[in-house]
């Protein structure tokens, strides 16, 4: 069964960590039903969605990728960058143990989530505002001995290594050339963004299908040429806090 943990948009976000964005407006309600939309189009491709218990005083708790990276017999409960989102691991690590080893990033170490990207046994972490080289250390040390293999990648012009990187099919990648280097990932076929889109390259593939922000539709047009199957999924509030298709939720098999 392919799991999906996601948790509920705070009333808060408004307050969320910003990097690379202004703080605009976000409207909560309308979050909230872009949220919902997320989690069903989740469902519709085969997840059982398990919403976390919500965090009200939490701005950037909805963001459940930041807090754990998951593979076959093992999740790394992550320490993310932004001291503010600490909180968030507890009830994370707790729903994690139901089903995998649970293994912590310690002090001084920060990991988020959305600097790893899990290719087959490759790990590609971003060297990011939010993940230093501690925390990159520690997840080589709990990943190697299960045969994976962890290149770090400098991240500077965007939040995360997702934000400009994402696997969309079996050994293919898209990618924004704006924010990364294509030459980081030798061996695999890579669809870039259009040029227009930057933000465009955080995409989900579940299913058979790729989830995709609906206000990139320059891109979408790009993955569907490359006889990918496109949902796109509203964004625009969500967005507004720097978050990407991936962010939402962490999706691993349960027997």
């Amino acid at each position: 069964m392919l799991l999906a943990l996601t948790r509920p948009v705070s009333p808060t976000i408004v307050d969320c960590q910003l990097t690379h964005l202004a703080r605009q407006p976000i409207d909560f309600l309308r979050a909230a039903a872009e949220h919902a939309e997320y989690e069903r189009q989740l469902a519709g491709l085969g997840a059982s969605v398990r919403r976390l218990p919500a965090a009200p005083a939490l701005p950037d708790a909805v963001f459940v990728e930041d807090t754990a990276v998951v593979v076959d017999d093992l999740a790394v409960v992550t320490r993310p960058g932004a001291e503010s989102r600490r909180p968030e691991t507890a009830t994370v690590a707790a729903q994690l143990a139901e089903h995998r080893r649970v293994v912590s990033i310690e002090p001084p170490g920060t990991l988020d989530g959305g600097d790893v990207l899990v290719v087959e046994r490759e790990v590609y972490v971003g060297r990011s505002t939010r993940t230093n080289d501690s925390g990159i250390e520690q997840l080589r040390r709990a990943l190697e001995p299960h045969g994976f293999r962890i290149t770090t990648i400098p991240v500077t012009r965007c939040l995360h290594l997702k934000s400009a990187v994402t696997r969309v099919a079996e050994r293919t990648l898209l990618l924004s050339p704006d924010w990364i280097a294509p030459d980081a990932f030798p061996g695999y076929s890579q669809l870039t963004v259009d040029p227009a889109e930057p933000a465009a390259a955080n995409a989900l593939a579940i299913g058979g299908s790729i989830l995709h922000s609906s206000q990139h539709g320059r891109t979408r047009a790009r993955l569907e040429a490359a006889g990918l199957s496109v949902i796109p999924v509203p964004m625009t509030e969500l967005t507004k806090a720097e978050a990407g298709m991936t962010c939402c939720s962490i999706i691993f098999e349960v027997s």
